[in-house]
């Protein structure tokens, strides 16, 4: 199954089981799971979307300390009906469940209850864990009876949902005749879906329960951004369904965002994915590349910002340490546009950690915050003075945008200063051309390219065309020098600044 398949569906169904299969996954056809009123699931009903044997099982052998009441408790938290809840809040909830644990309390040998949060994935040790893809799986809604071609179960949530068209079909029907209706008929299986795969064998696409058809993403590399590109259905299973790949993407490369109102789940896209992991092992590197952690170059509209805060949750989550965050840039929008981001996505946890004020910022560095945002300006000092150490922490990591513009002068240097033994790493969404060489000193080579090309072949960035012309200029003012001069002198500039003006004006 290693190159396109371009055969009928059935044939496709069963190469995508096979393939399933050697990745370590139990499957199961069960069309024939019904004999009358008994499955052989142990379903009690086709409106069950959980398979709750496979799911205490698993709570059992991951909480050896939780008696019967304990795990009855966190099998009907999870199980509960959510008809009346927005499906995406449904779906976050549980979301929240699986990933941090469900709360239950515990009797202790004295008599007296501790709550204790039972875990239901073992995120850590994928074996640990069932993979399970039950293929024609009937599910019964109020508007009637739906089947899809196959779902991926982990300790027995239906976290992975598949619908497989034919080669010769549109892989959008798929969307549009399929998982529209699915979501409408038989809602409760996406009430605990993590990823939905839409394939035809030889292009496949994946999303989320609120994703739109154009948010729909390709997954055209498995280990490597410097992989050729495939769409085919082998590739992204290979690349996203394989249980430690899996399960990184549901723990750490999940989000909702729109908090002020129905929240929209974003799963990470390809180039976000094999980004992020990057720079996370540069980390795991800290030592052997003295705290230069290398430039993120990820085109314009490639979802830069996200990608930041997956990094940051993933360090949290899985790396030992007090890690904190301090977000560079070096434009009001732009730090106003990502605390925004953050903050949407719910990772923002404490009041006033975006700098007003360059007083602010040496009090919110000398403090203990998770997160701290601000405009590199505000590390400025008056003339003569030296910026002050405020934290030699060697757990802190500088994560700044658009590095290349800021990141040479007297404010970079007090930056340093300030935090002597922080780690730094850069985010750029144009290529490191002019002063790449200073670039590259600084934070060190590049750890993720997702380029123009790549963006355009993702469909994320229309084509763009150059034409050479030389527009036609002309100088209206014959006193341009002297009135310019003139100005110089009213704004009283030093002469730095003033050959900064000189140096941008005779561009």
């Amino acid at each position: 199954m290693n190159q396109p398949i371009n055969i009928n569906e059935n044939a496709l169904e069963q190469a995508a089981i096979e393939l399933f299969e050697s990745l370590g996954y139990s499957a199961m056809d069960c069309m024939q799971e019904w004999a009358g009123d008994t499955s052989s699931l142990n379903r009690q009903s086709m409106r069950d979307v959980v398979l709750t044997d496979k799911l205490e099982s698993a709570l059992r052998q991951l909480n050896p300390q939780a008696n019967d009441t304990a795990i009855t408790s966190a099998i009907d938290e999870i199980t509960r009906d959510r008809t009346v809840l927005n499906p995406v809040t449904a779906n976050k909830e549980v979301h929240q469940l699986v990933k941090d644990g469900v709360r239950v309390q515990i009797r202790q040998a004295d008599g007296s209850m501790r709550g204790e949060n039972l875990k239901v994935i073992d995120w850590d040790n994928p074996g640990n864990n069932d993979f399970f893809l039950a293929s024609q799986f009937w599910i019964a809604g109020d508007l009637g009876k739906k089947r899809p071609d196959l779902l991926g179960f982990v300790n027995g949530l239906p976290l992975l949902f598949i619908e497989l068209k034919a080669a010769h079909n549109d892989i959008k029907d798929a969307y549009d005749n399929n998982l529209t209706d699915y979501k409408t008929t038989i809602p409760q299986i996406f009430w605990y879906n993590s990823v939905i795969i839409l394939s035809n064998g030889s292009e496949s696409r994946m999303g989320t329960i609120s994703s739109k058809w154009e948010h729909f993403a390709e997954w055209p590399k498995i280990d490597s951004e410097k992989e050729p590109r495939t769409l085919s259905l082998p590739t992204i299973i290979r690349g996203s369904c394989e249980p430690s790949r899996f399960l990184d993407l549901v723990e750490n490369f999940t989000l909702y965002v729109g908090l002020r109102g129905a929240p929209v789940k974003l799963v990470a896209k390809n180039h976000q994915y094999l980004g992020v992991n990057n720079a996370v092992q540069a980390l795991q590197s800290i030592n052997e590349n003295d705290g230069r952690l290398g430039v993120f170059w990820h085109t314009q509209g490639s979802g830069k910002s996200f990608s930041m805060i997956f990094f940051s949750q993933k360090v949290l989550r899985k790396l030992p340490g007090n890690w904190s965050f301090v977000i560079i840039t070096d434009r009001q929008e732009l730090d106003g546009q990502i605390y925004d981001n953050f903050t949407d996505a719910g990772v923002v946890t404490e009041d006033y950690t975006q700098a007003d004020s360059a007083v602010h910022l040496r009090q919110l560095l000398s403090e203990d915050h998770r997160l701290v945002f601000s405009l590199i300006h505000k590390f400025r000092t008056e003339p003569g003075q030296q910026h002050p150490v405020l934290s030699e922490r060697s757990d802190i990591i500088v994560i700044t945008d658009e590095a290349h513009r800021s990141q040479y002068d007297t404010l970079a240097n007090n930056m340093r200063t300030a935090l002597p033994n922080a780690s730094f790493l850069a985010f750029t969404g144009t290529p490191l051309i002019i002063g790449a060489e200073r670039t590259k000193e600084v934070f060190g080579d590049y750890i993720s390219v997702y380029d123009f090309k790549e963006s355009i072949a993702d469909k994320a960035t229309v084509p763009l065309y150059y034409e050479n012309r030389i527009p036609e200029l002309q100088l209206t003012n014959d006193d341009l020098n002297e009135d310019m001069a003139n100005l110089l002198e009213d704004a009283e500039l030093d002469d730095e600044e003033e050959r900064k003006v000189e140096h941008q004006f005779s561009r």
